[in-house]
């Protein structure tokens, strides 16, 4: 019996339904915007759902409708915008860029474009990374007193730090103070290890970080030492009066309505002053109210007080984190495995 000839299948390429060719003038500035072996196109064909081809200054662009295609080429023009104006471009900007691009409701709610706000520190450039952080950025210079209030990663800490240390290069006060809770809303430091400062810098470490992210090799120090950046605990702060001064509170939640009622009348003359926290990560003891949220029922609407809501959309970190607070806010009946007390099976 005779060997049968088969034809080849045939393989039918899908036909993309939109296309659009974007040309960039700077070579240089393509290498960056396309990234090291254009990893940045990738990132962005994995938010969405479209092919990105680039040859020499050209980037093609494919995809099922003109929405996802319209919405790639404004990702890559406000990269390259960005490149053009000196902003680094990395995973970071890139996925920023698709969350400003197709969020038309949170954009609208920022009222603005995308990188309409940035704050210029000695060591880098800081743009917002999402509608609700330039909308906090812009709060935080326009009101004297701003709850900022979100979990983790959403830059509650680092865009306060980086707005005071702006206005103190701008000579618009003359100091930071920025304080925390120590260890606890008790602030029990006795059984620690070391001096005072040994003591505390561990609680302090977020706002140092922050400090030596925005300011040139060893200027931090001379700040300090200088009087012009003050890095203190919260029990260190009654008694005071802060005048022309940028004034954070960081890890807010875990203040008592007591302790923050001392900490908001520290507020001087020509000083603004930001409270951040995250009220579902409150470890004050079992009874005991938080002062953040006591503080935000008292004083939201009143002139000069602003309330800022940052959400798991503005997470800045490693994209697991935002997954991660989202495991944690389901109820403990929806996670598998799980008895009602929470143990698991």
């Amino acid at each position: 019996m005779g060997e049968s000839k088969l034809k080849p299948a045939t393989v039918f390429e899908p036909v993309a339904r939109a296309s659009r060719r974007v040309t960039f003038e700077d070579n240089a500035l393509c290498a960056l915007l396309f990234g090291s072996h254009q990893i940045h196109l990738a990132r962005i064909e994995q938010h969405i759902p479209v092919s990105l081809t680039a040859r020499g200054n050209e980037v093609w662009v494919q995809g099922e409708n003109e929405e996802d295609v319209g919405a790639a080429v404004e990702v890559l023009r406000r990269l390259y915008a960005e490149l053009g104006r000196g902003v680094q471009v990395g995973r970071d900007e890139v996925d920023a860029a698709v969350r400003f691009v197709r969020g038309e409701a949170a954009r609208a709610r920022a009222g603005g474009r995308l990188f309409d706000i940035e704050l210029r520190t000695e060591r880098r450039t800081i743009v917002p990374r999402s509608p609700n952080q330039a909308a906090y950025l812009r709060t935080l210079f326009t009101h004297d007193l701003v709850f900022a209030l979100g979990p983790a990663g959403t830059g509650k800490t680092y865009l306060a730090v980086a707005a005071a240390v702006t206005m103190l290069r701008r000579r618009e006060v003359d100091r930071i103070v920025l304080s925390r809770p120590a260890v606890e809303a008790g602030e029990r430091l006795g059984f620690l290890p070391g001096d005072l400062k040994e003591k505390v810098d561990p609680y302090l470490r977020p706002i140092y970080d922050a400090l030596h992210d925005m300011l040139a090799e060893g200027r931090l120090q001379q700040r300090i030492e200088g009087g012009q950046i003050e890095i203190a605990p919260l029990a260190f702060m009654r008694g005071r009066t802060l005048s022309n001064a940028f004034v954070i509170l960081d890890e807010a939640q875990n203040t008592t309505p007591m302790q923050m009622k001392m900490f908001l009348t520290r507020l001087g003359e020509n000083s603004r002053m930001v409270i951040t926290g995250d009220p579902t990560q409150v470890d004050l003891p079992a009874g005991v109210r938080s002062g953040l949220v006591d503080a935000v029922e008292r004083l939201a609407g009143l002139p000069g007080v602003a309330v800022v809501r940052l959400e798991r959309e503005d997470v800045v970190r490693h994209p697991l984190v935002a997954a991660i607070i989202e495991a944690y806010d389901r109820p403990a009946a929806e996670v598998p495995g799980a008895q009602p007390d929470g143990r698991e099976r």
